[in-house]
């Protein structure tokens, strides 16, 4: 019963995932399986601030910023773990009640369900991975704490 039971989990999943590639690819959202180069990969205007090029794989998503001064992600979480990885720039950055001024080369992980934002105070980049999937950011609509202000 066990092994039953696992296994249409792992068909659920894979049905799952089957319709977000298809989701995805019907929406121009690059579901990517082996090589590609981000360049190829669509830039999403988010703000006048915010941009960002969303890859997704089967288990993850992965989007690089652009930010602008002044873009601020305001205060949100999520089910999902995040990893950010600064790239350019820096970010006056929160995670719980802990605070930090992030800048190129440093790291943070938040885990799922622990708020957090960020305030980029100059032209900056960065790199999140977020597992699972972020379904909502393969619609191609804007996260709600990213709205225009």
């Amino acid at each position: 019963m066990g092994q039953s039971h696992s296994s249409g989990r792992y068909q659920a999943a894979v049905t799952r995932l089957l319709a977000l590639q298809f989701y995805a690819e019907a929406n121009d959202m690059p579901v990517i399986a082996g090589f590609d180069k981000l360049a190829s990969v669509p830039e999403e205007q988010i703000t006048d601030k915010i941009r960002r090029r969303v890859v997704s794989g089967k288990q993850g998503t992965m989007v690089y910023w652009r930010m602008k001064a002044g873009a601020h992600a305001a205060a949100h979480k999520h089910p999902h773990e995040q990893f950010v990885w600064m790239v350019k720039g820096s970010m006056d950055f929160r995670i719980g009640n802990e605070k930090r001024t992030m800048k190129p080369g440093d790291v943070a992980v938040i885990p799922g369900g622990v708020e957090h934002e960020g305030y980029f105070p100059e032209d900056s980049e960065a790199i999140d991975f977020f597992a699972p999937v972020r379904e909502d950011f393969l619609t191609g609509a804007p996260p709600p704490y990213m709205a225009q202000r």
